[in-house]
């Protein structure tokens, strides 16, 4: 047995060197999301020496003397339009203090969606507002969207206040109006910053033009903003991805069940529920990398072996703790992804963490107006970008926590089942 496995922690990286911090930005067209991102990665030296060559030699033959920062996502853009499917362009980059991971998402309004997928995994989202048009309706869009995906930490950073003669009442004006739509949605912590993404105002140095503005830099802000959700401290929820039963050799006797572990810790000893099923076992072991250990964490990839022999297989769910109730009747809120509406009536695929089961679309309780945070009773369906509630027959139990108690085992995907294209991404429970 390993002792480094055997008596290791989970790791809490709140405050740490190596702590890692993803962040999604999200902004409309316009106005600077790509030249914030490339004064970033530039003014943090995070650019190498040839891709800042190439970004001058672009720039000289437009007759630009400095470099256009914006350029440095442009690769990136190309990338997507050779066919990547996923429509987010995801940056790694470290400083001294912390390491990032961005995800760099589309401004279109039609392309709302892509922030979904980037700001699923984010602890921290940054929405950008030209200073001379404040708070807008895609500005309310992505708020509202970074609220239900419970992304803890928004920060909102008004552009180009150069234009806007560094003036505070516009920059308080603004942000006085999103931090009231944010309070709205329930959105627990918001910080403003003032910065001009083209003269690098306060995105990584401080601005002498707004002396006025006594908080952090964006970047400054992006190294100390608390990250890292302690999972330890959650029930353990361990989706099976496959099942390990030797055919021949010296371990005929061995069946272990493979996966990532979600949530939580699980150790050796535990006593835990197999679901749906409901068949409550314990764990006789865990391996990890080939070696027996007596602990594991999220979200460490892990082999599970049970006491018990239990019919145990692909896209059930092992879990410590107070289990999820299996139920066929999803209440969910949703964001809509694809330009075909989702009716009630259709008749989908919901995969759920590891389990794929079937299902109908039984109701469209209501749309969210995005304006007013309204809610339009019985639309009949949600096209494209729309976030609403639906409620899901399905022809096998899942095992769903409400997303607002994880992230993980709370969201799920609705699929189209001739196709294969994904439709619709799901939060069990309600929204805001």
């Amino acid at each position: 047995m390993s002792t480094e496995l055997h008596h290791a922690s989970p790791p809490l990286e709140t405050g740490s060197a190596t702590a890692l911090l993803r962040f999604a930005t999200a902004g409309s067209v316009d106005d600077g999301k790509s030249t914030l991102v490339g004064r970033l990665l530039h003014d943090s030296k995070s650019i190498l020496t040839d891709q800042l060559e190439a970004v001058t030699d672009a720039s000289n033959k437009r007759g630009q003397e400095a470099p256009d920062l914006a350029l440095l996502t442009d690769g990136l853009r190309a990338e997507r339009e050779q066919g990547i499917t996923i429509d987010v362009a995801y940056r790694y980059f470290a400083t001294a203090r912390r390491r990032f991971i961005l995800a760099d998402t589309p401004g279109h309004v039609q392309y709302t969606r892509n922030m979904v997928t980037g700001a699923s995994t984010a602890e921290l989202a940054v929405v950008l507002v030209d200073a001379r048009n404040g708070v807008v309706q895609q500005t309310r869009r992505h708020a509202a969207v970074a609220a239900l995906l419970r992304v803890p930490h928004v920060v909102l950073a008004v552009n180009k206040m150069d234009l806007v003669d560094y003036a505070e009442p516009v920059f308080a004006a603004i942000a006085e109006e999103f931090n009231g739509y944010a309070a709205s949605l329930g959105i627990p912590d918001v910080t403003a910053i003032p910065i001009s993404a083209l003269a690098g105002d306060n995105v990584v140095e401080p601005s002498a033009h707004m002396d006025w503005y006594g908080g952090p830099t964006l970047l400054e802000h992006l190294e100390t903003v608390p990250v890292g959700t302690d999972r330890s401290a959650e029930p353990a929820r361990f989706p099976v991805q496959y099942v390990i039963r030797p055919q021949s050799g010296e371990h005929l006797d061995y069946r272990g069940y493979a996966g990532q572990l979600a949530s939580g810790v699980l150790r050796k000893g535990d006593a835990v529920t197999v679901l749906p099923s409901g068949l409550t076992t314990t764990v006789a072991g865990i391996d990890v990398l080939g070696k027996q250990t007596d602990l594991a964490w999220a979200p460490q990839s892990i082999t599970v072996r049970l006491t018990d022999d239990l019919d145990v297989s692909r896209g059930d769910l092992i879990a410590s703790g107070t289990p999820p109730e299996p139920t066929k009747d999803v209440l969910a809120t949703v964001s809509h992804l694809h330009e075909r509406p989702l009716r009630v009536g259709d008749k989908v695929l919901l995969k759920h963490t590891t389990r794929t089961v079937r299902a109908i679309v039984k109701e469209i309780p209501y749309r969210i107006d995005i304006d007013s945070l309204d809610r339009v009773p019985e639309p009949g369906s949600l096209q494209v970008n729309d976030i609403g509630q639906v409620v899901l027959r399905t022809a096998e139990p899942l095992a769903l926590d409400p997303y607002a108690v994880s992230r993980f085992t709370g969201s799920f995907l609705l699929i189209d089942q001739a196709d294969g294209t994904t439709l619709t991404a799901g939060m069990a429970g309600e929204a805001f």
